[in-house]
């Protein structure tokens, strides 16, 4: 029996229905098993923005890809070598994105009149010969799936919903996967409900038992090689909120805080406070308050307290929390702000990703109002930009806005768990004796006074105040130099963050790529390739967007060509040129989906002038 092989020893694997046939269910658990297999992954789960959009449509179909491998895996893949279609609007939407000669695996009973007629197809594609250039596999899973749960004994309802891990066990006996995990979790999840677990138990081996009994080609069976390119350790399956969360809290214990986590409900941030709910053995206080401004109020006010405040939301909701943003700033407050970001503007894609924020977030406050900024690259990497966020509000006495996005929140990657016994204490600015408006000599911070603390009453508030006291001020010379001063903070900051360095190449190459958050595994990848293809090539990937690191501005000027790739119509772009005065090109995207290598690599070859 031939093997359909995919790519360059990667495989791309894309499951796309209606938003309620489970889609996000059977990726999650596809990932599961690829992760047990020692693959290294990336996931992009897609989602509609609708809450339940008309059954059959295409602006209703939900997506969940994954590109595995056993070498360094480091996006969710730019064309998909297998799609699983359960009806013709998903087959429409993701089609353009299959690679030619790759396997498509439909469900056949959905492609009736009525079901063509809601994809906007004129003609059956399953028979009018335009699928001839990809690997067809039409089946009834409607029939078949029916037909495997029918002894569990359930009604049709739940026969019908047992699709999804039907086509998962047909997806892992093509991909050469395992059922283990899979069926782990059936037994878990449904216990209690021995019916319905039996339903869904019988309806994934049927898919598995059909691949093998057919004798269906496989694709390349990546999942079972023994080897994996990650160190040796201990891993897990992080998404970008959920490691965001436990960086918030692992950092409130580092810091000897209790965390409070004050938020409105706000897609894609929503996530966080259900995950943060969960912790509350580990000193998390969760606060759902009824808008994005109390929000923000209450987690201001657990700082007032003396404990972490942490409120998090997206681009519309950052909006409302300005006003008290600036309060925290002017008051000298730790405070961070989480901005998962979306597309826009106002609610604009609330499901699709972007990075339009960055001006926001670095400039967007009345008066001058200077903050950090920090940008997490993978799901992994919140976790330590989580940590590195408290660390830099605790240091300054400040606000700190982290940025993340719609992709970064729920795309997912195997997490080596760190030892937090080997993670530095965070330090809290000290009293040692000094006055409530004493700044430090070094950092320009103030000494963090709790409310109710003895012999150290003092007022507070978001009027201009006298430098050295809490008096209300109205005195010219005196708002120039506490603006100064608030602005000389953050400066100094830029000495207690890493200098800026190379993920490729170095200052003796051609041209410089930069880009900052979830763009770095397209990125990444892109300069990787072009390099082995001669190519003279650098990439450097910005953390921190406010400061800037200190040696920023030096290795701009050893590059005569510099391309920066973002998620938006250039807002980084924008503010380097205003920062350091000197012209760079841009690559943009706001289509609501990532960067594909493939774009980055035309683009990189237009600057040098290349043709290969």
């Amino acid at each position: 029996m031939d093997e359909m092989r995919a790519t360059d020893s990667l495989l791309v694997v894309r499951f796309a229905g209606d938003s309620g046939d489970g889609i996000q269910l059977t990726g999650s658990r596809y990932t599961a098993e690829a992760a047990g297999a020692g693959a290294d992954l990336r996931t992009f789960p897609d989602f509609p923005a609708e809450i339940r959009a008309p059954a059959g449509t295409t602006y209703g179909v939900s997506a969940f890809q994954i590109q595995l491998g056993h070498r360094r895996v480091r996006t969710a893949g730019d064309q998909v070598d297998v799609l699983v279609a359960l009806n013709p609007a998903a087959l429409k939407v993701n089609l353009p994105e299959v690679r030619t000669g790759g396997v498509l695996v439909v469900d056949e009973a959905t492609f009736g009149e009525r079901g063509l007629a809601k994809a906007g197809y004129a003609a059956n594609p399953l028979t009018d010969g335009s699928l001839d250039g990809y690997r067809l596999i039409a089946l009834d899973v409607t029939k078949l799936t029916a037909e495997a749960v029918r002894p569990a004994g359930v009604k049709a309802r739940d026969a019908g919903r047992a699709r999804n891990l039907w086509t998962l066990g047909l997806a892992l006996w093509l991909t050469g996967g395992d059922m283990a995990k899979s069926e782990a979790w059936i037994a878990q999840h449904f216990e209690g409900r021995p019916s319905i677990a039996e339903a869904n138990m019988r309806a994934l081996r049927a898919g598995h038992a059909f691949g093998e009994t057919a004798e269906l080609a496989r694709v390349e069976p990546v999942l079972l090689r023994a080897h994996s390119p990650l160190p040796p350790g201990r891993y897990r399956s992080i998404a970008g909120s959920d490691a965001l969360c436990l960086g918030l809290v692992t950092a409130a214990h580092l810091a000897d805080l209790e965390l409070v986590y004050g938020s409105y409900p706000i897609t894609p941030a929503s996530s966080m406070l259900h995950t943060l709910a969960k912790l509350e053995a580990y000193g998390v206080d969760v606060f759902q308050a009824e808008d994005e401004i109390a929000a923000i109020g209450v987690a201001l006010g657990a700082s007032y307290a003396g404990k972490l405040g942490v409120t998090g939301s997206s681009g519309p909701g950052m909006a409302l929390k300005t006003e008290m943003l600036g309060l925290a700033l002017a008051a000298e407050l730790p405070l961070v702000v989480i901005d998962a970001q979306r597309g826009g503007p106002s609610t604009g894609l609330p499901t699709k990703t972007e990075q339009s924020d960055l001006l926001q977030a670095v400039l967007g406050r009345n008066a001058d109002a200077p903050l950090p900024v920090l940008a997490a690259a993978t799901p992994g990497d919140a976790f330590d930009t989580a940590i590195e966020a408290v660390r830099l509000a605790l240091r300054a006495m400040t606000p700190v806005i982290l940025l993340t996005d719609g992709y970064l929140a729920n795309a997912s990657e195997p997490w080596a768990i760190p030892d937090v016994a080997s993670l530095a204490p965070i330090e809290r600015p000290a009293i040692g004796g000094r006055q409530p408006y004493d700044h430090d000599p070094a950092t320009l911070a103030r000494p963090w006074i709790p409310a109710g603390t003895p012999r150290m009453r003092h007022r507070i508030g978001g009027l201009e105040r006298q430098d050295g006291s809490g008096a209300v001020s109205y005195d010219p010379s005196n708002h120039h130099r506490m603006s100064e001063l608030r602005h000389g903070k953050i400066e100094r900051l830029a000495d207690a963050i890493p200098a800026q360095d190379f993920v490729a190449g170095d200052m003796d190459d051609d041209l410089l790529v930069i880009g900052w958050g979830s763009t770095l595994g397209a990125l990444t990848t892109a300069v990787e390739e072009l390099r082995q293809q001669g190519h003279r090539v650098a990439q450097i990937h910005l953390r921190h967007l406010a400061p800037f690191p200190s040696n920023l501005g030096g290795l701009l000027e050893r590059f005569e060509r510099v391309l920066v790739c973002e998620l938006n119509m250039g807002q980084l772009a924008l503010v380097l040129q205003g920062r350091y005065g000197r012209p760079v090109a841009s690559l943009t995207k706001v289509a609501g989906r990532p960067f594909q290598v493939s774009e980055v690599q035309a683009r990189v070859r237009r600057e040098l002038g290349v043709t290969w």
